[in-house]
Formats: structure tokens, C-alpha cells, sequence
């Protein structure tokens, strides 16, 4: 079952318009709007939310950027948003077989995935 996220008094699946989107030949733009659903449903403003494709050897790097009063939204108590933002998305890519990494970016501060927060 698809995730729905109510925008504009229009229900969108998300996640089904994202596996629909990723069928074709450019699995990254898919993700890009998966990720970017998910966080503008978890923000207080959803217009800065931005997210980019970076090629990385075999796989892809998916960049989160949001408001900086956002930013912990998006984490989570202990990291657990964010860790399961990056569940979703390793299931989607195990189904592309391709391989994508979620970094959440504030203002030239960069959060990896094996990384702690300082927050």
C-alpha cells in the first residue's frame, strides 16, 4: 500500500506515482520526487525543500536540502526520520538494483549517512 499525502485537497499515492515514474529510464528523477514527497509532508515549509542527483561510482547520492528551523523534522528524535527515510529508499533501490544514499544537507552542512548528528 502507497503512502498518500493530502496536498491541495488532492490525495496523491506517492509512492506508487514514484515506482510508476522510476519505471522508466532514469531511476534517479523517481527517487528524487519519492524523497521530496516524503520530506515536504514532514516540514513546516514545504518550498524549500530541494532535492539532487549526484552520480557516485556505481550508485547515486540523493542530497535533502531544508529550512534550517526544518532540519529536525526531517532527522528526527535520535535520527529515526531520517534513518527511516534511508529504509525507503534502499528498498526502492534494491527493486531498481540501483544504488542510492540519502545526505540531508542545512546550509553547507552536510549529514551522511554513517555520520552522528551534532544535534
Amino acid at each position: 500500500m502507497g503512502m498518500s499525502v493530502a496536498r491541495d485537497s488532492q490525495e496523491v499515492c506517492v509512492m506508487t506515482q514514484a515506482m510508476e515514474a522510476m519505471a522508466g529510464n532514469d531511476p534517479a528523477s523517481g527517487m528524487i520526487r519519492l524523497v521530496s514527497e516524503v520530506a515536504r509532508s514532514l516540514v513546516d515549509s514545504p518550498d524549500t525543500v530541494t532535492v539532487d542527483a549526484i552520480p557516485d561510482g556505481d550508485g547515486t547520492v540523493l542530497r535533502l536540502k531544508v529550512a534550517p528551523s526544518d532540519l529536525g523534522k526531517v532527522i528526527g528524535r535520535q535520527g529515526r526520520t531520517a534513518r527511516s527515510l534511508r529504509t525507503i529508499l534502499s528498498a526502492a533501490s534494491m527493486k531498481l538494483k540501483h544504488r542510492f544514499s540519502l545526505d540531508i544537507i542545512e546550509h553547507g552542512i552536510e549529514l551522511r549517512q554513517n555520520e552522528p548528528s551534532t544535534k
